[in-house]
């Protein structure tokens, strides 16, 4: 699988619908539309705050209020996904 976003729209706290977007880190607005286009739901809108997010974190919400159109869940998650990306490892664990 290659490196992509993986978007899921949450209600309750649980995922009503997900998809996975092929796309490199910078282009991840790109393949947010894209997969708000797959889901059936309208684009958000980005702010700073968002950017700032996925720059630190890899990943991103949106709340209802970053919608222009009225949206049925709570939040939309997107976080950059690379399977080919080592992990990190932990100098506390041996």
């Amino acid at each position: 699988m290659a490196a992509g976003i993986w978007v899921r729209l949450m209600k309750k706290n649980h995922i009503g619908s997900s998809v996975t977007v092929p796309c490199s880190a910078e282009e991840w607005q790109d393949a947010l539309e894209k997969a708000c286009h797959e889901l059936d739901v309208p684009r958000p809108m980005v702010l700073p705050r968002h950017e700032r997010d996925w720059n630190e974190f890899s990943q991103t919400r949106f709340l209802p209020d970053h919608f222009v159109e009225s949206v049925k869940f709570d939040r939309m998650e997107v976080e950059f996904i690379d399977p080919d990306k080592k992990k990190k490892e932990n100098p506390l664990y041996f």
